[in-house]
């Protein structure tokens, strides 16, 4: 009966421990002042995640110390670390900076166009090249009239080269690149704990491993995260057995 008893009280004593930590937690996703729909809310210690409405409203189950992240494309992912403070507050609004839009590179081509139109003022025909004047016979020609021959031939190259599509130079994107327009300087910082001068040397580092290559051809923004953490952690020992 007391085992009974005990058990009992230990499970109603866990079950309040957790109802006093989780907790639905509300928010909303702004940037410039615009609600952002459709936004990723990822809690990354739980493994769950959900989306913002039109309104840029979300709730998710949250814990403190859990690890949450703002993933929208076309804007700078946003990582926030939970405080008792933000759960008691509940009312969470998250600002995210829009990134700056790549333009393509245009290839632009100038043409040309020859002189077409009627003789110029004060210039003449050569009579000898009219077989109307002497033979009365009317050859098709026009005294001082368009060459349409080659006006048609004209045309038709012009059509040509508007049915030819301009060649785009495909831009390489090496990895360095992608974590620069993906990735915020503080998380360097703030969460790997490198040094401005260390940030230069390990991205070499990174790029140097043949996962990279993986990260590039399915970029995402979590496993390029997990792929900094992971190398973040060979990169001190590195270093440390450097020293040593």
């Amino acid at each position: 009966m007391k085992v009974k008893l005990l058990t009992t009280i230990s499970f109603f004593t866990y079950q309040f421990g957790i109802s006093q930590t989780e907790k639905l937690l509300y928010g909303k996703v702004i940037s410039q002042n615009n609600a952002l729909k459709n936004v990723e809310v990822i809690n990354k210690t739980a493994k769950i995640s959900t989306t913002t409405n039109a309104l840029g409203e979300f709730s998710i189950l949250a814990n403190v110390k859990d690890s949450l992240i703002f993933f929208s494309k076309g804007y700078y992912f946003k990582r926030l670390k939970l405080t008792q403070n933000n759960l008691d507050q509940n009312d969470l609004v998250i600002s995210m900076i829009i990134k700056p839009e790549e333009l393509e590179e245009i290839v632009i081509t100038n043409i040309k166009f020859p002189h077409v139109g009627a003789a110029k003022h004060g210039s003449t025909v050569n009579p000898s090249n009219s077989l109307q004047k002497y033979t009365g016979v009317y050859d098709g020609t026009i005294a001082n009239g368009m060459d349409f021959i080659a006006m048609g031939g004209l045309i038709a190259d012009l059509f040509k080269k508007e049915k030819e599509a301009p060649k785009k130079k495909t831009p390489q994107v090496d990895f360095k690149k992608l974590v620069a327009t993906s990735i915020p300087e503080s998380f360097f910082y703030q969460d790997l704990k490198l040094t401005i001068e260390q940030k230069a040397l390990f991205l070499e580092f990174c790029d140097a491993d043949p996962k990279s290559k993986i990260i590039l051809e399915h970029s995402n923004i979590l496993s390029t995260m997990d792929f900094l953490y992971v190398k973040n952690e060979e990169f001190k020992k590195l270093n440390s057995g450097i020293k040593n």
